[in-house]
């Protein structure tokens, strides 16, 4: 019983430390909403979160087959065996460098504005960007569940419990992240070195994940200090 708790527990702290990448991303592109939709577009995209890891968590056959090379790029000095979660993992971290690049140009460009002004951000639109990246980013965090624990019914009492969790608070950080621009950027940049680690990690480049954590709170703290050095001055 206790085995299957601390399992629940352990998956469910994991699935928030990996979601928060999504709840980034799900809260810049839906900031370009009308502010009335921006609540729906984000339980939208958190559902389909959930439901993207319960059908890749009970399709764990399908998904270890997934890691199969299909071919191998012999080019290198050391030949790379490239598989569907390869080309997975590649696509969304294109998908996350171009999205995160384009989205820091338009706000340093002023021409943010302009593009939600525009009719073409419609709900689809921007649910379907979310889509795109639930996708990766469940596809990734369900490979890491798999090694942790045995039993499929604890990964999906987890993942039910985290996405609950974060549906809790994705309005709350939302906010805060629209309405600082410096903490917009600074997001942004994370999605960047989250795409640019999906795409090493493609190649077969292990990256490790507390570099990159540690760097992203790093700069998080400083620019708290500075958010408050700003308000006393």
């Amino acid at each position: 019983m206790w085995e299957i708790v601390i399992g629940v527990l352990t998956l469910t702290f994991m699935e928030i430390v990996l979601g928060i990448d999504n709840i980034i991303f799900i809260a810049i592109v839906a900031d370009k909403l009308p502010k009335s939709e921006q609540p729906k577009a984000r339980r939208i995209g958190l559902m389909f979160a959930l439901v993207a890891r319960i059908i890749l968590l009970l399709s764990i056959t399908t998904i270890m087959k997934l890691k199969d090379p299909l071919f191998t790029i012999s080019f290198t000095e050391v030949p790379i065996d490239m598989s569907w979660k390869d080309l997975i993992l590649l696509a969304g971290g294109i998908f996350l460098l171009a999205k995160s690049t384009l989205e820091i140009h338009e706000k340093t460009t002023g021409k943010e504005g302009e593009k939600k002004a525009k009719a073409g951000n419609t709900l689809t639109k921007i649910i379907i960007q979310i889509v795109i990246i639930d996708i990766v980013f469940s596809f990734d965090s369900i490979l890491t569940a798999i090694a942790l624990v045995d039993s499929v019914w604890i990964m999906i009492a987890a993942v039910i419990v985290s996405m609950g969790i974060m549906m809790f608070f994705s309005g709350p950080v939302a906010d805060f992240i629209n309405k600082q621009p410096t903490i917009q950027i600074l997001a942004l940049s994370f999605l960047i070195l989250i795409g640019f680690m999906l795409t090493v990690e493609a190649f077969h480049i292990e990256v490790p994940k507390s570099y990159l954590y540690f760097a992203v709170a790093f700069s998080l703290i400083v620019e708290m200090i500075n958010m408050r050095v700003r308000k006393n001055t």
